[in-house]
C-alpha cells in the first residue's frame, strides 16, 4: 500500500477539513471529503500499523512467554481486560502507566484505548446491523424521552453506501425490528444451529439468523474472501474484515487530497472568538512532547465517544466555560456501556457431528434479534424496549474429562455438541465445548431450554 506522506509543512497550512481520530468514523469522513476535492488533515494519536505486524498465522509456542507475556499485566492491567489485548498484539493498545485515568472509588469502568492507526477498527468484533424506526422513533411507541431527529428513511441510503463499499456477509430475513441490507452471501450455520433455528421458528415464531458481519465471504473491492483462519483481532493480511487503515484512510490519502499526521494527541478544538466558529485544534506531539497547533474551516471529532467528549470539555472559552456543544451541561454524562453478562447454554449430546482441532474458524455467530416491545408482540408489563442474543455452537472437545493419558482421550474425544448464549444489548453470545448434556441456566435460559426440547 502506498502512503501519500507530507510533502509540506502542515502546520503552515489551513485545511478544509481537519478530522481528528482514523477509525470507523474518522477514516470515513476522511475518505468522503478527501474524494470530494477538500484539503483534509486526518490526525492519529497513534502510530501508522502495517500488515506485516499482523499475527493471525502466528502460532503461541513461537511467542516469548506463549501468550502469557508478564509485560501485558505490568503496562496493561486495564487493557489486558479485553479479549483482544494479548501478547501477539498489546502494543496496539495504550500502556495505562502512561494513560492513566480516574473513576469514583465506587463507579470502576475499564476504558479500552489503542494508539495505531485505524483504532478499535483493527480488533472490533465486526457485527454489522441496521437500527430501525423502532429504535427511531421508540418514544413515540413508549412514551420514555423523546424520538431521534432521523427516520429510518432517512439513514437508509446512506446504510447502502457503507454496506456496498465494506462488505457485509448476512442473511436477508424479513424482520421488522432488524432492516435487511446490502449482503455479501451468508456464512454457514452449523448443524447445532440449524437445529436451534428451526426449533426456535416452530416454537416462537422467533428469528435466528446468522450473523450480520463486517467479514468478505467473497473477492470485494480489492480485498480477499476470508480464509477462515479466526483470530481477527491480531490483524488480517487479506484484508478480509474491515478495518480503516487499509480501506477508507488509504482511499483518503490515495486521493491526494488527505494529509495523514500520526502521533498526534489532540488535547482540544481552537476557536476563532470573532466568527465563533472552530479554527483547527492544538495537540501534542506523542514521541517529542511538543505542543502544536493545525489550522482547519472546520473541526471534525472522530476520536471514538470517551476521547471526543474529553477534547469537548477540554475546549473551554471565556464564552463557553463549560466546554464546547455543552450548553445543557450533558456532555460526559448518561454514557451508556455495552452490557454483557446474562445467558444460557446447552449441549445436544445426540448430534452426530466430530469434533475437530483444526476445523475452519468462522469468524461469526448467529442472532436472535429483539422479540419483545415489537409492533406485532404484546407491551411487556415489566420493562420497556428489548434486547437481543448473540451466540454460536459447535461440537467440541470435552477438554473437563476425567483421567490421564488413555483414560483421558476416549471421554475427551466423545461428541458433544454445545450451544450457548448470552445476553447483550442486541447481542447473542455463545461457546462451545462442554462436557454436560444439561442446559446451564443464568438468564432468560428457558428460552433455549424449550427450544431445544
Amino acid at each position: 500500500m502506498s502512503w501519500n506522506y507530507i510533502e509540506q509543512d502542515p502546520l503552515q497550512q489551513t485545511y478544509d477539513a481537519v478530522v481528528v481520530g482514523s477509525g470507523a468514523t474518522g477514516g470515513w469522513a476522511a475518505k468522503q471529503l478527501a474524494e470530494a476535492g477538500l484539503k483534509v488533515a486526518l490526525l492519529e494519536a497513534g502510530r501508522a500499523v502495517s500488515p506485516t505486524e499482523f499475527t493471525e498465522h502466528t502460532p503461541a509456542y513461537k511467542l516469548k512467554y506463549r501468550d502469557h507475556s508478564p509485560e501485558i499485566a505490568r503496562t496493561r492491567p486495564i487493557q489486558k481486560q479485553c479479549y483482544a489485548c494479548m501478547e501477539y498484539n498489546y502494543e496496539w493498545f495504550v500502556n495505562d502507566l502512561e494513560n492513566p485515568y480516574s473513576t469514583p472509588p465506587d463507579k470502576p469502568f475499564t476504558w479500552q484505548r489503542l494508539r495505531v492507526l485505524g483504532g478499535r477498527s483493527l480488533v472490533w468484533g465486526r457485527q454489522s446491523y441496521r437500527l430501525s424506526d423502532n429504535d427511531f422513533k421508540a418514544a413515540s411507541r413508549d412514551g420514555y424521552d423523546v424520538d431521534w431527529p432521523i427516520s429510518y428513511a432517512d439513514l437508509a441510503p446512506y446504510y447502502d453506501i457503507v454496506e456496498k463499499y465494506v462488505g457485509i456477509t448476512g442473511a436477508a430475513e424479513g424482520n421488522e425490528m432488524l432492516p435487511d441490507g446490502q449482503f455479501l452471501p451468508p456464512m454457514k450455520m452449523s448443524c447445532g444451529e440449524v437445529l436451534l433455528r428451526d426449533r426456535v421458528k416452530a416454537k416462537f415464531g422467533h428469528t435466528v439468523t446468522i450473523g450480520r458481519a463486517a467479514v468478505l465471504t467473497q473477492n470485494h473491492n480489492g480485498r480477499l474472501a476470508c480464509h477462515y483462519c479466526g483470530p481477527c483481532e491480531r490483524g488480517c493480511r487479506t484484508f478480509s474484515y474491515f478495518s480503516s487503515p487499509f480501506t477508507t484512510v488509504a482511499d483518503a490519502q490515495n486521493s491526494g487530497n488527505c494529509t495523514l499526521i500520526t502521533n498526534a494527541v489532540v488535547s482540544h478544538v481552537n476557536m476563532d472568538n470573532g466568527t465563533n466558529k472552530a479554527s483547527g485544534v492544538t495537540y501534542v506531539d506523542r514521541l517529542t512532547r511538543q505542543v502544536k497547533e493545525l489550522r482547519g474551516k472546520s473541526v471534525i471529532l472522530c476520536a471514538q465517544a470517551l476521547e471526543s467528549t474529553r477534547i469537548l470539555l477540554n475546549s473551554s472559552t471565556r464564552e463557553y466555560t463549560n466546554g464546547l456543544a455543552n450548553s445543557s451541561g450533558a456532555l460526559g454524562h448518561y454514557l451508556m456501556d455495552h452490557v454483557v453478562g446474562g445467558g444460557a447454554s446447552g449441549t445436544l449430546p445426540n448430534m452426530k457431528v466430530r469434533p475437530d482441532a483444526n476445523e475452519p474458524q468462522r469468524p461469526n455467530g448467529i442472532y436472535v434479534p429483539r422479540f419483545r416491545n415489537t409492533p406485532s408482540s404484546k407491551k411487556h408489563s415489566q420493562f420497556i424496549r428489548g434486547y437481543g442474543y448473540q451466540g454460536e455452537g459447535g461440537a467440541g472437545f470435552n477438554f473437563g474429562a476425567e483421567g490421564y493419558g488413555t483414560s483421558f482421550k476416549g471421554p475427551s474425544k466423545k461428541v458433544c455438541t454445545r450451544l450457548a448464549s448470552e445476553l447483550s444489548e442486541n447481542r447473542w453470545r455463545a461457546g462451545t465445548t462442554t462436557s454436560k448434556s444439561t442446559v446451564i441456566s443464568r438468564m432468560h435460559g428457558v428460552f433455549l431450554r424449550c427450544a431445544l426440547s
